[in-house]
């Protein structure tokens, strides 16, 4: 249950950021709406599989800023040897998501908000998890993240119908959103503020 709100919502809001700053990414999550959605409805759940920039642009912030910066600690339960680093049997292995994400013999330019590498990388369909361990988002293997499915269903139509009803843009009195993390957590230091502007007819905003 935490994990699928606060991983949600830390994803978005830097995703949300990340794409404010980049007006041209921005831009491009938007084209995607409109040509797989267009403006006389909202995305719906059977529109994901076809949002691929959309989710580029959620993996990315998973992997550039993920909510907690260490997966919880596990044993090994024999000897083995990963990337050629000998692991002795009852080792406790913790794995870094902020390291694995920001690595730079992995990524180019690895803290650039870049989306394009995720789409050049997966082919025709995008999915948030990986299970090549470059980033950590739902984990993987026997214990990994039963809720994959669900967490990428959430995700994914949130940050589509935020970018798909709105036109955002940073406050007036500034230029950018600042990009400050939290010290004791990934998330923003301070929280996203910013101006959202609605940018489908009117009829498609519920009213009370």
């Amino acid at each position: 249950m935490i994990a699928t709100i606060d991983n949600t919502s830390n994803a978005i809001e830097w995703a949300m950021s990340e794409m404010i700053n980049e007006p041209i990414i921005l831009k491009r999550a938007v084209e995607e709406l409109e040509h797989v959605v267009g403006r006389q409805r909202l995305v719906e759940e059977q529109d994901i599989p076809k949002l691929n920039y959309i989710k580029a642009c959620i993996k990315e912030a998973f992997r550039l800023h993920p909510f907690v910066p260490f997966l919880p600690p596990h044993v090994s339960t024999m000897n083995t040897t990963v990337a050629g680093y000998f692991i002795p049997k009852g080792s406790h292995v913790i794995l870094s998501r902020y390291g694995l994400g920001r690595n730079p013999n992995v990524w180019k330019d690895p803290l650039r908000f870049d989306p394009d590498r995720h789409l050049h990388e997966e082919g025709k369909q995008v999915v948030l998890s990986d299970n090549h361990l470059r980033l950590i988002s739902f984990s993987t293997g026997q214990r990994g993240c039963p809720g994959i499915m669900l967490g990428t269903i959430m995700t994914t139509m949130l940050l589509a119908r935020m970018v798909q009803g709105f036109a955002w843009e940073a406050p007036d009195n500034e230029q950018f959103i600042e990009l400050v993390e939290n010290y004791d957590d990934i998330c923003l230091a301070k929280p996203l503020v910013a101006i959202a502007k609605p940018r489908l007819p009117r009829y498609m905003y519920p009213t009370y």
